[in-house]
């Protein structure tokens, strides 16, 4: 059985597999209003001083995981010891089109959001239902000290931590050690992430943001993770008590290309999972229509591979491990 594929995927096959969706979408409907002026976020401050943090589900809105792990600690009125803890649900109208039937057509409605946030773009004429709801989000974003992004993978994969290229998102990512491996990357071709927003990249200032690749999109497990992100997180903050069991450290990787399909016949060689390493360098991985992907060095740690990928769009991240 199969599902159509989601519009702008731009791969010459309109059928993908079958998904397994083994969760339910929570009513998201007592927390839209809020209390930031931003629909869908809430905010809760601490008597004492500390950080702002704020954590984000539905960047992509099929991405359910985040919005359960959201709504989980809003039922449960968590509120923190110090500082400031935001909790926000991004893409809410892709999320209301979530169809378990055909899960991978909401990830949004006219573009990434995950791919607006240069300032340029922000600054910018251009219109689209996820960008009006980035600039929206902007000037909370803009207060943030630490953001965390919670997301999942469509395809197998170990969880892992992205920190962008800078220096104080890399920082964070090995505080909260949770998953425990962390991956600093450029980015995509197609536009800029959260984590790449100037606000968290600049040379000067102090705020960070990381994304989390919780697991495979729709499973428990997923949750489970993103949870476990979260309170390392808050723990990490000084927002939570006790402190939860940390891990011993996360293994740290670079990326040292980012393949990006130029053809809408773009296949890999066999179905690669996520976190898999690839002993030796000049491994044929795939073809790009008649060109072949290899592996650049020895030891190459494969991000994310995408079993359907479209012309334009990211395929893998090649990664080294650094010491």
């Amino acid at each position: 059985m199969s599902v159509i594929a989601p519009p702008g995927e731009g791969i010459e096959t309109a059928e993908w597999p079958r998904f397994a969706v083994s969760l339910a979408p929570p009513d998201l409907s007592p927390w839209l209003e809020g209390n930031t002026g931003v629909r869908g976020f809430t905010s809760f401050a601490a008597p004492r001083s500390g950080p702002h943090v704020v954590i984000i589900a539905l960047i992509h809105g099929n991405e359910i995981g985040g919005a359960i792990a959201l709504d989980t600690m809003l039922r449960a009125e968590l509120r923190p010891m110090r500082g400031r803890l935001t909790l926000g649900f991004a893409n809410i109208d892709a999320f209301g089109r979530f169809d378990p039937a055909n899960p991978i057509a909401s990830r949004f409605v006219d573009e990434d959001m995950n791919r607006v946030w240069d300032v340029a773009t922000l600054d910018g004429p251009r219109r689209s239902l996820e960008l009006d709801r980035a600039r929206e989000m902007r000037a909370l974003i803009d207060t943030a000290d630490w953001v965390l992004d919670l997301h999942s993978m469509l395809w197998p994969s170990d969880p892992l931590l992205l920190c962008g290229s800078g220096a104080r998102g890399k920082a964070l990512a090995l505080a909260i050690a949770t998953p425990g491996l962390v991956v600093a990357d450029g980015g995509h071709a197609g536009g800029r992430r959260l984590i790449d927003y100037p606000r968290f990249t600049a040379e000067r200032g102090d705020a960070a943001s990381v994304l989390v690749e919780a697991g495979q999109h729709w499973q428990e497990t997923t949750v489970g993770q993103m949870q476990a992100s979260i309170a390392a997180l808050l723990a990490h903050a000084g927002m939570v008590e006790p402190v939860p069991a940390r891990s011993a450290g996360a293994r740290f990787a670079e990326v040292t290309r980012v393949v990006t399909a130029t053809t809408g016949r773009f296949a890999f060689v066999r179905p690669f999972r996520g976190g898999e390493v690839i002993r030796r360098r000049e491994t044929l991985l795939a073809h790009d229509g008649t060109a072949e992907i290899r592996t650049p060095h020895d030891d190459c740690l494969l991000i994310m591979p995408s079993l359907r990928t479209g012309r334009g769009h990211t395929a893998v991240r090649l990664a080294r491990f650094v010491e």
